[in-house]
């Protein structure tokens, strides 16, 4: 899944491991609540 597109993906080099994780997660959490408020 998202991990193994993070692996092979051009990030740069201070966003490597932890950084883009959570950056990652962060766009999910947003994605999730847009989905939220259209069934509510």
């Amino acid at each position: 899944g998202i991990r193994e597109e993070l692996d092979t993906a051009d990030i740069p080099e201070p966003l490597k491991g932890p950084g883009i994780t959570l950056i990652t997660a962060g766009l999910m959490a947003l994605a999730f609540m847009g989905f939220k408020g259209m069934a509510g």
